[in-house]
């Protein structure tokens, strides 16, 4: 019996676990769309002008070396559009929080890879379906 009620409990704990991580996080990888930057020849910096819409979620991939300098800002028209940049291999964890430090980053950088730039709509903004239309620029020196 002490087996039984110790097997249902840790399948509790790991429905709890799931149910918190994704209410904690409600922007699942699958739901993200993933473009790639690429700097034209001979030029280290590119501009995107986007759209989000309502809960759409936006990562902007870039290949960078461990020691370079990387400088992102956007300018949206809507006052809750903001970006995060996540390190090579972290899906939820980020360096930099646009809706707690702006919409201005700069960092040598400590790890070399993909590093993502999400792009992003607050949720009281998602909630009601705004959209944001941004200018986005990235630096890499």
């Amino acid at each position: 019996m002490i087996k039984k009620t110790a097997l249902v409990a840790a399948a509790i704990l790991g429905l709890t676990v799931g149910i918190v991580g994704n209410s904690v996080n409600p922007v699942l990888a699958d739901q993200i769309r993933q473009e790639q930057i690429r700097f034209q020849p001979g030029k280290s910096s590119a501009v995107i002008n986007g759209t989000v819409k309502g809960s759409e979620t936006v990562d902007y991939v870039i290949n960078v070396k461990k020691g370079q300098t990387m400088n992102v800002s956007m300018t949206s028209n809507n006052s809750s559009n903001y970006f995060n940049i996540l390190e090579p291999g972290q899906e939820n964890e980020a360096i930099f929080v646009g809706s707690t430090s702006g919409n201005q980053f700069e960092q040598v950088l400590k790890k070399s890879g993909n590093y993502k730039i999400r792009v992003y709509l607050m949720r009281n903004a998602a909630r009601r379906n705004e959209t944001g239309k941004y200018r986005l620029e990235t630096i890499v020196n």
